[in-house]
C-alpha cells in the first residue's frame, strides 16, 4: 500500500531474482479498511516511492487511483472461507474480503508470472495462496522472510505512526516472541504455556494493549494445543494507539542473522 520502506524493498529485490521484470504496485485499497480505521490518515509518500522502488531497480510502477479499481460498487468480492476465522480475520470484519478482491484484480490486471509477499502478513499470504490455488491461477505465490529492525520490530508502514516512548515498548513484541522460541528450543511445547507467557510479558506494560496471541496450524490456521517446528505463533496489540502484528514460524525463530536491516 506504498510508504515504502526496506522490507517492501526486499520484496523487489527478491522478485527481480526470480523475474526478468519487476512490477510494484502502489494502492491504498479501502475495500480492506473497517469503520474507524486509518484509512484517511495511511501514510502516503508517492515521490519518494517512485524514487526508492526505481533506485531498487523496479521496471514498472503500477499505480492505479481508487475510481480506476473501483469504477462501479465493488458489489463482486472474494470471500475468505474459514481461513479468516481466527488471528486478524476475527478482529477485523471484512478486511480479509477486501484483500483478495483487490489483489484479485491487481493479478488479473499485471498477470505476473510471480508475486511476492511478506511473511509479516502471514494470514493474508496464506489466504492470497489458497485463492490462487482454488481458482486454477498460474500466477506463483512466493512468500519473503520478514525483515526486521535491529531491535528485531518487524518492519512496518504503520511503525511511522508511533511516538518515541511507543517504539520502544514496541520492541517488546519480538522481544516477546524471541523468548518463546527460546522457550520452545529448551522443550516447552504447550501451546497454551508459550501464548500465556508471551501474554505476560506484553501485559506488563500499560502502554501496551493485546489483542491476541495465538499458535496456529500454518496451513489451516486453527489453534493447536501442542507446539512443533512448523506452528505459527502469532501477535497482535496496539502500542498507543497503534496496531502491530508479529509472527513467528516456531522452528524458525527470527532469522535475525539473514534478515536484520542494515
Amino acid at each position: 500500500m506504498g510508504y515504502l520502506h526496506e522490507g517492501h524493498l526486499r520484496l523487489v529485490d527478491r522478485a527481480r531474482v526470480l523475474s526478468d521484470a519487476t512490477v510494484v504496485s502502489i494502492f491504498v485499497n479501502p475495500l480492506q479498511f473497517g469503520p474507524g480505521e486509518d484509512l484517511d490518515r495511511y501514510p502516503r509518500d508517492l515521490p519518494r516511492d517512485r524514487s526508492l522502488a526505481v533506485e531498487r531497480g523496479a521496471d514498472c510502477l503500477f499505480v492505479p487511483k481508487v475510481t480506476e479499481m473501483y469504477a462501479e460498487p465493488a458489489l463482486v468480492r472474494v470471500t475468505p472461507g474459514p481461513l479468516a476465522d481466527h488471528l486478524c480475520g476475527a478482529r477485523r470484519p471484512g478486511h480479509f474480503e477486501g484483500v483478495l478482491t483487490v489483489v484479485a484484480k491487481l493479478l488479473h490486471i499485471v498477470e505476473p508470472d510471480v508475486a511476492v509477499f511478506g511473511r509479516k502478513d502471514a494470514q493474508q499470504a496464506r489466504l492470497i495462496r489458497r485463492m490462487v490455488s482454488d481458482l486454477n491461477w498460474s500466477v506463483a505465490i512466493d512468500v519473503a522472510p520478514t525483515t526486521r529492525e535491529p531491535d528485531g520490530l518487524a518492519m512496518s508502514s504503520r511503525n511511522a505512526y508511533l511516538q518515541p516512548a511507543d517504539r520502544e515498548r514496541a520492541a517488546r513484541i519480538p522481544a516477546a516472541l524471541r523468548a518463546a522460541h527460546a522457550a520452545f528450543a529448551g522443550g516447552e511445547t504447550s501451546a497454551q504455556a508459550i501464548c500465556d507467557a508471551v501474554r505476560a510479558t506484553l501485559g506488563a506494560d500499560p502502554g501496551i494493549d493485546v489483542e491476541y496471541v495465538e499458535a496456529v496450524d500454518p496451513d489451516a490456521l486453527t489453534p493447536v494445543v501442542a507446539v512443533d517446528h512448523k506452528t505459527l505463533l502469532a501477535v497482535a496489540a496496539r502500542v498507543g494507539s497503534t496496531r502491530l502484528i508479529d509472527n513467528i514460524v516456531m522452528g524458525e525463530g527470527f532469522e535475525l542473522d539473514a534478515f536484520l536491516a542494515p
